[in-house]
């Protein structure tokens, strides 16, 4: 195989990055079709990204033998029934997180890759950020001595669509909003999570508290390690001052600072006295060059067949957390996951 053809199953905001991506960045791969029940949506999208192809089955998708593998960027919910399908195809798959609803459909979903020798990669994306790899070099490095702690937050500026409030179906802001940071002090610990405690609040949608009582949108969870270590997920939607992804790396001989509140390097000087700098306004811009850079990886695992970077196994883990955290939140007690 010289080249890799895709299809994107999902046209929503996360996925038509992906599609951009396989349009023309990514050496060694390309997309050929598209995929949303929605027709109109999936014609739109076809034609933004330059292709003639679009499904609204993905039934339909695994039946074209020119694609040799799928984006999987639509809700949650049908992750692990379309990606059994697809490895039974032999597809390789990318998909989006969070990786499924609960560890049972992840299960499924990595016996099915293993079984069908195809590559399950997760959309953990901010493993593959400039700066994120240059941090876990410097760990490595021991260049802040050992790790003491890692705290690392997701704020959203956006106030959330409807079905959010329904935590059954969203796993709460845990899960769309905290997978990255679960995933990040995963990764940067080298360690599993031995315990958590989690609190949380619904406290700039008081609105729908009453038909959904318990949504949240703020969280703290924090963290204790099997080696030791300590760590800290916060999330948050509709904060409105813009989106916020920041990490602090705690070691016993110095500290390590991950990501930037501004959008620009442009500051304004007024004669009232008054300093402005625009604020990040989305994840897209923020982690723009970590999503080709994972689609790369993805492309590359396939072509030269070695491990992906984000692995079902790291997906599992980030839905098990998420769900454990919600039952410490909901039940306000400390869980001892050993």
């Amino acid at each position: 195989m010289k080249e890799v053809k895709v299809c994107l199953i999902g046209s929503g905001r996360a996925g038509m990055i992906h599609g951009h991506n396989f349009a023309g960045s990514v050496p060694g791969g390309r997309i050929i079709a598209v995929c949303d029940p929605l027709k109109t949506v999936a014609e739109e999208a076809a034609k933004e990204l330059g292709i003639d192809l679009f499904y609204q089955d993905y039934k339909e998708v695994l039946k074209n033998s020119e694609v040799d593998a799928v984006i999987i960027a639509c809700p949650t919910k049908f992750h692990k029934e379309i990606a059994v399908a697809a490895a039974e195809a032999g597809k390789h798959i990318f998909c989006e997180k969070p990786m499924a609803m609960d560890e049972t459909e992840c299960d499924e979903m990595i016996e099915a890759a293993r079984k069908h020798k195809v590559k399950l990669q997760i959309g953990f994306m901010r493993r593959f950020d400039e700066s994120f790899q240059e941090a876990k070099k410097m760990i490595e490095a021991g260049e802040i001595g050992e790790i003491v702690s890692v705290k690392s937050h997701t704020r959203g500026p956006s106030k959330p669509k409807e079905w959010m409030y329904d935590i059954s179906v969203s796993n709460g802001p845990l899960g769309e909003v905290c997978s990255h940071d679960i995933d990040t002090v995963r990764w940067f610990t080298g360690s599993e999570i031995s315990s958590l405690y989690a609190v949380g609040g619904n406290y700039r949608n008081k609105e729908i508290a009453e038909q959904y009582p318990d949504f949240y949108d703020n969280v703290i969870m924090s963290v204790e390690f099997e080696n030791g270590m300590q760590g800290v997920v916060e999330g948050a939607q509709y904060v409105q001052y813009g989106y916020d992804a920041r990490v602090e790396i705690l070691g016993t001989e110095g500290v390590i600072s991950l990501g930037d509140i501004h959008e620009k390097k442009v500051i304004t000087c007024t004669k009232h006295h008054q300093v402005k700098r625009p604020t990040m306004h989305s994840w897209t811009y923020l982690f723009k060059d970590a999503y080709v850079a994972e689609d790369t990886a993805f492309v590359k695992a396939i072509l030269e067949d070695t491990e992906v970077k984000a692995t079902g196994y790291d997906g599992k883990m980030a839905v098990r957390i998420v769900k454990i955290g919600n039952e410490s939140l909901k039940e306000k007690k400390v869980r001892d996951l050993s």
